[in-house]
């Protein structure tokens, strides 16, 4: 029986789609990797190129799995989450921090770097002697010099409403007997002695012992307090926690990072928002804000590789630890071999070379 052609039409156009789905079958898939510049996790290099810790330790595993892959580029994080959303991408290799949404909506690969929100401030670029000028004739400093004369006139005034009858000659009567009072409380507090003012009534001598035994207490604490005071003052002293924080002015944060997060949570409002990271410690160099609000971990790479250390410091303290992962669409067909991986690898002895590369530990 022959075959009519329309038949041998039909069988040649199935063969030829059955031999293209073949010849697909051995076409290896192409990964979309999103990225953006984060140093020293994602660096973009003066030829195009990407590198940083992140791209380092994908390479080696793209090369474990041996798949081809692309890098798109993203201006945030916003984009790369978007894009991921939609499937639009098929790994974020930004070290993107661990949170229960994202690891409801996400697979979310083992941390592999831990980092934490850090604080920066500008550095001195006065000189001792000049800050000591400037504390010397602060509100801070006449405020405590004022209050140790209202204390030494209070005590001095009580001393010489007693002895102004019995001990005319030492505590005069009007308002040169009010300098007599504080004349004593002075020479007493400071345990000088002349011994030309005091008391001879009971009374009078009761209030002395009073006001000797308190004049230790007070002479002692305003002693700190004026050193501390005419020493240096600065922000690396005040800033202790989230509530001295709260206090600074002109705080500067980078654009959809998880310092915007961290000033959020903490009903703070940003002074300035920068695009970028260094663009930010370049303001803060510049005393354009006072405090930078970042990833710590950032920062110092920023600080040191950009020659920023003597313009701007980071503080001894960091909030929230952040756990870093590289985040793919839910149930990728990719994800297990990717993570199993990535785990492998930044168990590696090599893993450690790889963190010294771009001067970073594990915290």
């Amino acid at each position: 029986m022959s075959i009519g052609p329309k038949i041998k039409f039909w069988l040649y156009i199935i063969t030829a789609f059955s031999s293209m789905g073949l010849q697909a079958g051995f076409v290896k898939d192409t990964l979309l990797v999103g990225v953006h510049q984060d140093p020293p996790f994602i660096i973009k290099n003066y030829e195009g190129r990407f590198e940083g810790l992140s791209v380092d330790l994908w390479d080696h595993i793209a090369n474990e799995i041996d798949v081809t892959y692309k890098y798109v580029e993203y201006s945030d994080v916003i984009g790369i989450i978007r894009a991921l959303d939609y499937n639009e991408l098929d790994i974020s290799i930004n070290p993107l921090a661990n949170n229960p949404q994202r690891i409801d909506k996400f697979e979310v690969t083992q941390p592999f770097y831990i980092s934490s929100i850090g604080v920066a401030v500008t550095t001195l670029s006065r000189s001792q002697f000049q800050i000591f000028i400037d504390n010397f004739f602060s509100r801070d400093f006449l405020n405590i010099i004022l209050l140790l004369l209202l204390i030494l006139l209070s005590f001095g005034t009580i001393l010489w409403f007693v002895e102004r009858k019995q001990n005319k000659h030492q505590f005069r009567p009007g308002v040169l007997g009010l300098f007599d009072g504080l004349w004593w409380a002075a020479v007493t507090m400071t345990t000088v002695g002349y011994g030309d003012k005091s008391p001879k009534s009971n009374m009078g001598k009761t209030i002395a012992i009073i006001w000797m035994f308190t004049a230790v207490i007070i002479i002692s604490s305003f002693t700190a307090t004026i050193a501390s005071t005419l020493t240096v003052n600065t922000l690396e002293a005040r800033i202790t926690g989230v509530e001295d924080l709260k206090t600074i002015e002109k705080i500067g944060i980078v654009g959809a990072s998880e310092g915007e997060d961290f000033l959020l949570q903490h009903d703070m409002i940003p002074y300035q928002i920068y695009k970028t990271p260094l663009q930010a410690l370049r303001a803060l160099a510049r005393k354009d804000i006072n405090v930078l609000v970042h990833d710590k971990t950032s920062m110092e790479y920023l600080l040191q590789t950009n020659q920023l250390e003597s313009k701007a410091a980071l503080l001894p303290l960091t909030f929230n630890r952040q756990y870093r992962s590289f985040i793919m669409p839910k149930s990728h067909s990719y994800f297990d071999e990717i993570n199993k991986l990535l785990i492998t690898q930044i168990q590696k002895l090599s893993w450690n070379e790889v963190l010294q590369k771009y001067n970073l530990d594990h915290e």
